[in-house]
Formats: structure tokens, sequence, C-alpha cells
């Protein structure tokens, strides 16, 4: 993640020139200057990006993310791409702020325009949009997040090998170019003057790695263990990268996929050795594959004619790759719309950005505190729902779950409608609830404020994890199993997502399944996994006999602070409506009652559709709502011809004032 081929530090001269620049800036430029200096949400089918840079670049940064989705998927002959994370592109018009919140590397700010944040619960990109090509700085990265959830736990070299192959990639408007050496740098770096000097200890690059005489065999490089945490890999320039590098290579352009799905199939699945598994997969032994790779990687000229030309004064890297195909998608295939973002927002979110990094952690706390200090032109203190949220996250993972929930509540006072909120709650209960030994508090509105969520985004892992064991806690093993396996489905290389399955599979009694499930997991890579795994082979016995665990978790039955949440909330709630009349204007509608939900009774929710419209019209007790043409009231109706009477919420909601059932 620190290094990249085509970036070298920014020059210091330059950078002092355009201070100087910004410096002697009449006050009228100023102004004009900062009237530029907007915030503003883009947003495509599949990803968002908040930035200040021109509309034109801001444009292109989601075409290129929308264009390296879509290639990704077609390397690996992919339909469809899952993203089980959200994802923010944060891209930065200054060149001075972007590295003064870019990751640290020996107490210095890293050199290349591009860094990604993963989590589990929301990720993150921030580019430097002041340089060229910001994209490509975290195209590894970004492969690398993809093939996590796109493609079955396989062994590292595929990975890695993989993710330098994308890495390379150099897109336009009309085509990609993907497969020369990514690690390739340039052998002397001009300075502002244009003043060439010769790059000393420069890093040997891929090609020169394979230059080499000696390469791992094929059985010790298919079997390295090579697992580090994404975004933490350090130098891609081992060997063991430019070897995993071209074998990738070799594989995609000789169309040999099929085959190494069958290979991982017997390796994986079967636990065949690697020299059996490549004979009745590729029809190969090692040596014979050894052969076909080094003759491959031979038979590329142009990566020692790159290689030549990159040690040359002058050189420019910008040279044709080794394969060229149309671009996937244009400007004219993907839909853009923006909106724009407030001063204060966009202020919170650059350093929600910061508190995700350990080494910017401090800066960004103190950004944000600050930002809930200042006051606006009226005298009140800006009080802003996204730095309270991220303060939240502060305090959960430092454990303080009362300060988390005491800040979500306040973010929500401020934007009820944000399902961040609702995610974030849910996350607090749980973390608390594994912190404590306690049970999950507040499990029905968890489960409320987790479907939500997936409503709002579909494809979230972590939420259906969550989801499952809400869900196994509250008694609904078969629903819980639902649950994982959505989440598994959408993450196939968690493992802890694994080891819940295998939870869910004892409480249904599926004790062979169960088992199996901890068995593997017991030898995986991951110390943790691999303990519980072990605890709960321990205790399968005991558990098969009796029912239970023989060291069951504590279960603490105590006021919280989500009670307290949710007090102040009916209180406020019940204030409001006797200090504020509904003076909405009731309206009618004649409809068809599609559904009703009752699913927290005594509440109940009913779709009705009139025309091409549908509105979710709610009542708060479905026993004393005015019924017409009925005797009471049914949570099982559906299909009927209906007129209602009821005051709008919005759009497409509103509250039922009477019901009447049409006979026809």
């Amino acid at each position: 993640m620190f290094s990249r081929p085509w970036y070298h530090s920014f020059s210091l001269a330059l950078l002092a020139a355009i201070l100087c620049l910004v410096a002697s800036l009449t006050p009228s430029a100023r102004a004009a200057s900062d009237q530029k200096d907007k915030w503003q949400e883009y947003r495509s089918a599949h990803f968002v990006v908040i930035t200040d840079t021109s509309d034109k670049k801001a444009k292109e940064i989601v075409l290129r993310f929308e264009q390296m989705r879509t290639i990704f998927g077609q390397l690996l002959g992919r339909q469809r791409i899952n993203m089980p994370v959200p994802l923010t592109i944060y891209a930065l018009r200054s060149d001075k702020q972007y590295y003064q919140m870019a990751p640290l590397h020996s107490g210095q700010p890293i050199s290349v325009p591009g860094f990604f944040i993963f989590s589990e619960d929301h990720a993150f990109i921030v580019l430097n949009a002041f340089e060229e090509e910001p994209w490509r700085a975290v195209a590894h990265d970004f492969a690398h997040f993809l093939m996590n959830y796109n493609y079955p736990p396989v062994q590292p070299w595929f990975d890695e090998g993989f993710d330098e192959y994308f890495s390379s990639i150099r897109l336009d408007n009309k085509q990609f170019e993907i497969g020369s050496d990514p690690e390739l740098t340039l052998g002397y770096e001009e300075d502002v003057l244009g003043n060439q000097t010769q790059v000393r200890n420069r890093p040997r690059s891929l090609t020169e790695l394979l230059n080499q005489p000696i390469w791992l065999s094929v059985p010790d490089l298919l079997t390295a263990k090579h697992e580090v945490a994404p975004g933490a890999e350090g130098t891609h320039r081992t060997l063991f990268n430019a070897q995993a590098w071209i074998t990738v290579s070799y594989l995609l352009n000789k169309d040999k996929l099929s085959e190494l799905g069958t290979y991982f199939g017997l390796v994986q699945n079967q636990q065949m050795p690697v020299e059996k598994a490549l004979l009745q997969a590729f029809d190969m032994s090692p040596a014979q594959l050894d052969e076909a790779v080094k003759n491959y990687y031979h038979s590329l000229d142009l990566l020692q004619r790159d290689l030549e030309s990159a040690q040359q004064p002058g050189a420019l890297n910008n040279h044709p790759q080794l394969y060229q195909s149309p671009a996937p998608l244009g400007p004219d295939d993907v839909e853009i719309t923006f909106k724009p973002v407030s001063d204060a927002d966009s202020r919170a979110q650059l350093a929600e950005v910061m508190v995700r990094l350990p080494d910017r952690r401090q800066q960004g706390v103190n950004d944000l505190k600050a930002l809930l200090a200042e006051k606006d032109k009226n005298g009140q203190h800006i009080n802003n729902e996204i730095a309270h949220r991220a303060l939240a996250w502060v305090a959960l993972e430092q454990k303080s779950f009362s300060e988390a929930v005491e800040q979500l509540g306040t973010a929500a006072g401020l934007n009820p409608n944000d399902t961040w909120l609702r995610y974030y709650l849910s996350l607090v209960k749980y973390r608390q609830a594994q912190a404590d030994h306690q049970e999950i508090q507040g499990l029905a509105n968890m489960m409320t404020d987790l479907k939500v969520t997936l409503d709002w985004y579909p494809e979230f892992a972590e939420a259906y994890n969550m989801l499952a064991m809400a869900r196994l806690e509250g008694g609904g093993a078969n629903s819980a199993l639902d649950s994982i396996r959505g989440a598994i489905a959408l993450s196939p290389r968690n493992e802890q997502y694994v080891f819940n399955l295998g939870q869910i599979y004892i409480a249904q009694k599926k004790w062979d399944s169960a088992q199996a499930i901890f068995q593997r997991l017991a030898t995986s890579s991951n110390p943790k996994i691999a303990a519980a795994a072990r605890t709960q082979l321990d205790e399968f016995a005991t558990v098969k006999k009796y029912g239970i665990s023989p060291n069951p978790a504590k279960r603490a039955f105590q006021s919280s602070p989500f009670d307290v949440l949710a007090q102040d909330a009916e209180k406020r709630a019940k204030q409001q409506q006797e200090s504020a009349p509904d003076t909405r204007r009731t309206q009618y509608l004649r409809g068809r009652l599609v559904s009703v939900d009752c699913s927290q009774p005594p509440a109940a929710t009913l779709s009705v559709a009139s025309g091409a419209k549908t509105l979710k019209l709610r009542t708060s007790d479905y026993k004393s709502l005015l019924v017409i043409g009925a005797d009471s009231f049914s949570c099982d109706w559906h299909n009927l011809q209906v007129d209602v009477n009821y005051k709008a919420g919005g759009a497409s909601d509103g509250d039922l004032v009477s019901l009447e059932v049409r006979v026809n």
C-alpha cells in the first residue's frame, strides 16, 4: 500500500511555489477561488464520490471506478459483483489537504496519490485529485477488496498474483490496457526546473526479479503462506509476488480459468496434494507448469523493452501495455447524479475518515470536536449529525458503549432518518453483548433496525450476520440460518460468519454439520477463530448430550444505556403529541389493500395501491382503528378493495384515520 511505481514524492519546491502563488492572490481572486471550493456528492449505480474538484474530474473518477468494477468481473468471469460493505470515495482537489490526512509511513505521509481503508462496516478510498490517474494508486487494494467478496477462499498466490495483474490497469473512455509490470519505476526523476537526477537504490521491478536464474519451485509457490491484512501488505517487490503475477497472467491469457477452478476445488475442498491436483486439473506436472509459465514470460519481449526504457533519462511511464481491449463502459453508459454537500458535512466526513487511521485518529477527533464547538452566523453551536456519528464510532472502538449511545442519540435527534444510525445502534448492542457476555439488549428493536438497514443497502454482509445472531438469541434458529447464509454468500471468506453458522447448526441440533464446520475452522490461520473452534469441539459431546455448554456465558439483566435512550425517545414523542395537535388535512383515497404488516403489535402498516402509487399507511393501534364494512380489523387481509381516510406524512406514507372495506 505504501509504494507505487508511477509516482514519486511531491516536490517541496513545487509545493513552495504553489503556496507562494496562493499567498499572492488578491482578496478578490481568493474570494473567487473560495467560491469554487464547493463540495458535491456524485452518485452512480455502485459508487459514491464526495469531492471539491471540478465536475469533469469528479465524473471521470466515478466512471473509472465503474469501469474497474466491470473489468474485474470480466477477468474472472463473474456476472454479479458483490460489494457487501458500503464504500465512499473522497477526491480532494487540494494536494496539501490530501497529504495532511494521508496515512503515515516512517513518520511521513505516503507519497502515492490514493489510499484505501478497509472495514467490515464502511470502506473508504481517498484520492488526491490534483494528480493524474489517482485511481491507479488504489487499483491493487480495490482488486483485493472485490476479490474478498467475489471469489471463494483460495491459495494466497492467486490472490496476490491477480491483484498485481489488475493494479497495472490504465483506462480512458474508449479502451483499457493491462498486463505490464505494475512495479516498474523510472530510473530518473525530474524536479520542478526540469533537472534529471538518477534515482538511488531504485527498488527492483517484478521483471527484474523474474530475470534472476532461480525461481521458486511450483509446489513452493502454490503452497506458500502469504496471508496479510488488507491494506497492510508492505512491499510487493518480492519473488513470490513476481511469480504469482506472471503465473496469473499466464492462466488468464491462456484461458485456463476453468481448469483453475477445478484445481482449487481439488486442493481446497478435497485436500488433494498440489502435484496430483495439477495433473488432474491442468494435465500438467509441476515441472511442466513451471516450463509453460517461463516460456510465456520469455515470450513477452515488451517487458524487457519497458525495463530498458525506464532506466533511461527522460523516460515516461505511459507506454502501451501488453494487452488492450475496448472499455466496457463509456461516459454515456454511466448515469451520474449529484447534489451539494454542506461545508460542515464535508469537514465531518473527512474527519470521519481520519479517525479510522490510527496515526490520524487523534487529529480526526480534534477536528470533530472543533467543528461541534464552532458557532454559526446566528451564534448557535454547529450540531452536526455526521460528527456525532463519527465520535460514536470512536467510542465504540474504545468500548465506551454509553458514550457511543449518547452520541448516536444526539445524532438521531438531528436526523432521525439516517439509516447509518440504526446500523450503529445495532452494532453497539452486538458489541456490548459480546464484551460483557450478556444477552443482546433491545433485541426486537435491533432486528427492526437491521431490516431497515438491509432495505437501504441489501448487500450489507455484516448486517445479515448481526441479524442472524439476534434471531438466534431470540429463538428463531431457522430464520437465523437464512440470514447467516445471506452473509456468507456475500462474504464467502469471512470465517467468523462460518463459525456463526456452526453455532446455528448446534441450535438446530444438526450435529454432523456443526462438527464438520468446527473441525475445518480448527485449522484456520486466524488464531482466534481456530481457538474458538477447538473450544467448540472440546465441548461438543457435552452440548450434544445435555443441550447446554459446560461454560455458559454470563447473563446479566440490568439497566442499559439503550433503556435510557428508548425511554427518553418515548417521553419526548409523548410530549410532542400533547403539546402539538395534529393539524394535517385528512385526505381520501380509493384503492386496493395489498398487504398488512402487524410485526409490531398493536401497530400495523397497510400497503394501499392506487394506480401507479402505493402508500404505506400506519396505525398505532389497529384494535382501536375505525373500520367500516367488516366486524373487526384483520392482519391477514390482502388484495381487498378499500376506501381510506388518512393524514399524509410524506409523498408515500401517512397515518390512518379510518378504513372502509368495499364489497364488490
